[in-house]
């Protein structure tokens, strides 16, 4: 069984040295195992071009390792200090209006710039060298939060020199980019790859393949900036994992490829910052679970993340308290923390980490809560921490168990959907991440697959929402699935050039499911369309002829789902009604026993019974169905139970 950790963010050039060992045997006191330093440290590692000043970390380091604390050494790259702006200003991003993103936060390098990517390799490679083998530093953290502060698209010089030579790479000829663009359409058509501009600031929106290929280079731009850190830091590094912590909701390069050069998935998870700024929630649902956070926005990205790391996850900042950064920031309700932390345990993390260990008194993030106050003393989500060491020691969580269900998620796909909407509300993660929700109220456990996966066998439930363009992989795997796939609204509506498929949406071979797309509208908020059954369809609806069986129609008529064999075909984006009532119907379909679980509620498979938590603030009877699984009767509100039943 994996062992289960504790861990925290520190920053001991935030504090004067004499604090620093009274910090760490506070921590280990605390049922800390883990610190994470060093990663907003440049301007204090090298404070001018060249001269390395090491003896305080190395201090640091001494200090974390006579206490017995494994450290995760960050890479300072997410900070490049002022001097290294000043010998490259070009290395500053530009934003979609042409304006220099400055000097004086953070993230402020271009990820297209090659003289900041050797810059960045050469601070990761010295860290390495001295600390690499390190017998206190049992991991690496690259960089901070890649695409945090909408990072990874620029409009640089530099991207634009990058963007023509990406173009090159892939086309070969400015004919087949031509071609494969329609620029024959509004006169486009280019004569050399020097011509082509960056998609921004043109009289209307850009052609939206120009549009789509830029965002896949600048996704790949992240990719190789990654891949660099990880070939300067492993070759020093003894076998130490190498991680980079993700964020909730940024869906803007393809974790699942920069998840190929690493070991594990981490991310920050900010429940409480998050529901107000990427959830997807009405204000009553907002105001409902406001000290809790979103009872399945964690709950996804855990899920996600632990197949971007192939089944490692960590979360590597976890909110102890208010933040600083979101519309609103209310205090977690008591339990919250302790609840956030062994759900974590429970998907899968095999390490919490809470971001920070003492609340700094000044910068940007000093009305950021820590476990510690400014002062020193224990904020209140110090207790709850050394209530779930207690617990971790007295019952070992066991991680996640196999999931019934799978939903695809496909990052090209969120781009494709931002480029070309349609409609004005219209997103991709909110879809998948309703059907995830849909999902997860009927009781099942998810994981959440890559577009390009070739197997799917093992689940009994696998959902493909809005996936633009179909990978042939996952056509061959759900044409041999034995389980029910629900599929649409959206799939296959696109190819990789961004064309119309010539056998129209959904684009699947007619033995699979014989239906073609013939029409397509975005509907205002005050125009949905009502199902026979029940509910509507809200934002999308589609057209649909083919001789695949009307398993349903909306009031006017039309298809509404569509079934052939065990395959299910939305036509339209059902309301929180419909989306409950037809995921009910395919789980039942795929032999799945749907639970109705109480408001708040939700469970998980772990590797040896469940896990159920309460979202709600009040006491909440679980019923039969769950207490048949080992739970209890009932759960307090922001309190967590466990089952050993299998």
């Amino acid at each position: 069984m994996t062992t289960r950790s504790l861990g925290v963010c520190y920053y001991p050039e935030h504090w004067p040295e004499e604090r620093w060992s009274g910090d760490a045997a506070r921590m280990v006191a605390s049922g800390i195992r883990w610190v994470r330093i060093g990663e907003f440290a440049w301007s204090r590692i090298e404070p001018r071009p060249g001269q390395f000043e090491w003896d305080w970390l190395d201090r640091a380091v001494r200090t974390l390792a006579d206490a017995d604390l494994a450290i995760v050494m960050g890479t300072p790259t997410a900070t490049p200090p002022r001097w290294l702006v000043n010998r490259c200003p070009d290395m500053l991003a530009v934003d979609a209006d042409g304006r220099l993103r400055t000097f004086g936060s953070r993230r402020h390098y271009d990820f297209s710039h090659k003289g900041y990517l050797a810059e960045a390799v050469r601070i990761s490679s010295a860290m390495a060298e001295r600390y690499g083998r390190h017998p206190a530093v049992g991991a690496w953290q690259l960089d901070n939060e890649y695409g945090c502060h909408d990072t990874t698209l620029s409009w640089s010089p530099a991207a634009a020199a990058g963007f023509r030579q990406w173009l090159r790479r892939r086309y070969g000829s400015i004919a087949d980019l031509n071609g494969a663009w329609g620029n024959v359409f509004w006169s486009m058509e280019y004569g050399d790859f020097d011509e082509v501009e960056l998609p921004h600031c043109t009289v209307t929106e850009p052609n939206p393949a120009h549009a789509m290929d830029f965002r896949r280079f600048a996704a790949d731009q992240v990719v190789e900036f990654n891949r660099a850190l990880a070939a300067a830091v492993r070759p020093h590094s003894s076998g130490r994992p190498l991680l980079h912590n993700y964020m909730g909701r940024i869906i803007d390069f393809d974790h699942f490829e920069v998840g190929r050069d690493l070991d594990v998935a981490t991310w920050d998870s900010y429940p409480l910052g998050f529901l107000l700024d990427r959830a997807v929630a009405s204000v009553e649902h907002q105001r409902h679970y406001a000290r809790q956070g979103d009872p399945d926005f964690q709950a996804f990205h855990h899920d996600l993340y632990r197949t971007v790391g192939r089944g490692r996850l960590w979360v590597m900042e976890q909110q102890p308290g208010p933040v600083n950064w979101a519309p609103y920031n209310p205090d977690p309700a008591p339990g919250m923390v302790r609840l956030w932390a062994l759900e974590a345990f429970a998907h899968g993390a095999e390490v919490v980490s809470f971001f920070r260990w003492r609340q700094a008194p000044f910068g940007q993030e000093q009305m950021h809560a820590g476990l510690e106050r400014p002062d020193g003393v224990a904020a209140p989500a110090l207790a709850e921490v050394r209530q779930v060491a207690a617990e971790l020691e007295a019952r070992p969580i066991a991680g996640t168990g196999a999931s019934e269900a799978a939903i695809v998620f496909d990052y090209e796909s969120a781009w494709a959907w931002t480029v070309q909407p349609q409609g004005q509300a219209l997103d991709y993660f909110a879809l998948i991440f309703e059907v995830y929700r849909a999902c997860r109220r009927h009781g099942l456990s998810i994981d959440i697959l890559p577009p390009d996966v070739g197997d799917v066998e093992g689940y009994r439930l696998v959902a493909v929402p809005g996936l633009t363009t179909w990978r042939p992989a996952l056509i061959e795997a759900l044409a041999r699935f034995s389980g029910v796939a629900i599929i649409g609204p959206r799939t296959g509506s696109k190819t990789g050039a961004m064309r119309i498929p010539d056998r129209l949406p959904p684009d699947l071979p007619p033995t699979l499911l014989d239906a073609r797309v013939v029409r397509v509208e975005s509907l205002r908020a005050d125009m949905a369309v009502p199902l026979a059954q029940g509910g509507a369809f809200t934002g999308w609806r589609e057209k649909v002829e083919g001789d695949a069986m009307v398993m349903e129609r909306t009031v006017d008529g039309w298809p509404a789902v569509l079934a052939q064999g065990r395959v299910r075909y939305l036509c339209g984006w059902p309301d929180e009604i419909a989306m409950a009532r037809l995921i009910e119907d395919v789980v039942r379909a795929a032999g799945l026993a749907p639970r109705a679980l109480p408001e708040g509620v939700r469970i998980r498979r772990t590797a040896d019974g469940y896990a159920a938590v309460n979202y709600g603030l009040d006491a909440m009877p679980l019923g039969a169905d769950l207490t048949a699984l080992g739970l209890p009767d009932s759960l307090d509100g922001c309190d967590v139970a466990f089952s050993a039943a299998g």
